[in-house]
């Protein structure tokens, strides 16, 4: 689930931000970083999507992907010096920020990602009675490459299932299974959640908590993979008995290439609003904002490249 964002100043405004004007949060964070930190907290400060940025910066004779802004406010890549510093003064310029003070921060990396966990962690507070019975080291050996997820929402704005496809790599030999997570909306009744596998899995062994609504799995594969072999299963969430849903959104603990969602709403109860977003962590200020159309179908879609570590979904709004 998403929380509502708020609304930030457009960058449209007349009148370019003074030093002594910027909000104390930002002008700490430009001071003495990190540097993703200061970009992320200017670009929210002006309240500008990516695409936007990329246009403004594109108009100055700049040429930056999207993605790459996305990787640079979230501290997954850092500006190349000195190849880059050109286009961090251009932010500079595009964010109304004093001059050099971001370029003064790209020397300051980040420190490196600490080491994966040899155990499997949950995403939500739903499984430490799971992990109890659960082998240590589940899921580290799996490379998840790509995930498409289909929410159905039913006519009382329910969400009634999740079909999941997933496309995974064994990072080495010995993988036999995945180990999913699910937690349903406020209001639902866990113990009446269903999971049905699909295409090249079977179900294992299943937990419940109560408490967070949280439900945990294991999807069992018909063979140990071998070191580099790719593996698509399938499986489906039933779960319909939670009140109106905020949206959807799933976690990811390490990179993947390719995240797609799609909400499939009723014809007869279409939202209000839809919006893209991703954050760093369940609890952090969602970035990477983007209004989407739902279109006649009923149908919403946000498409995510090289997503992750992070939290990737779509939050919907009702009338």
């Amino acid at each position: 689930m998403t929380a509502d964002s708020g609304h930030a100043t457009p960058v449209d405004d007349q009148g370019a931000h003074l030093p002594g004007s910027l909000p104390g949060g930002l002008a700490e964070t430009l001071r003495y970083g990190p540097f993703h930190r200061a970009l992320h907290d200017a670009i929210a400060h002006r309240g500008l999507s990516l695409a936007r940025l990329r246009a403004h910066l594109e108009q100055l004779g700049v040429q930056v992907g999207q993605s790459t802004l996305s990787y640079w406010q979230r501290g997954l890549r850092h500006p190349e010096v000195p190849r880059a510093i050109a286009t961090v003064r251009a932010l500079e310029t595009v964010l109304k920020l004093p001059p050099e003070s971001l370029v003064a921060l790209v020397g300051n990396r980040p420190p490196p990602r600490p080491p994966r966990p040899s155990g499997w962690v949950s995403p939500v507070p739903v499984l430490s009675e799971f992990e109890a019975v659960t082998d240590v080291g589940a899921n580290t050996d799996i490379e998840v490459l790509s995930v498409h997820d289909t929410v159905l929402i039913g006519p009382e704005r329910e969400q009634r299932s999740i079909s999941t496809r997933m496309v995974v790599r064994a990072a080495k030999a010995g993988p036999d299974r995945y180990l999913a997570v699910h937690q349903g909306d406020e209001g639902c009744l866990i113990d009446n959640a269903l999971v049905r596998p699909g295409e090249g899995c079977r179900l294992g062994r299943l937990r419940r908590q109560l408490a967070t609504r949280g439900l945990a799995f294991e999807l069992l594969f018909d063979r140990r993979l071998a070191e580099g072999e790719e593996h698509v299963f399938s499986f489906t969430v039933v779960d319909d008995t939670g009140g109106p849903t905020p949206g959807h959104r799933r976690a990811f603990r390490e990179p993947c290439r390719g995240y797609l969602l799609q909400l499939a709403f009723n014809r007869r109860a279409l939202p209000a609003r839809c919006t893209k977003q991703f954050r760093v962590d369940a609890e952090a200020v969602p970035v990477d904002l983007e209004e989407l159309v739902c279109g006649l179908g009923g149908f919403a879609s946000a498409y995510f490249e090289d997503v992750g570590p992070g939290v990737a979904g779509i939050s919907v709004e009702w009338t």
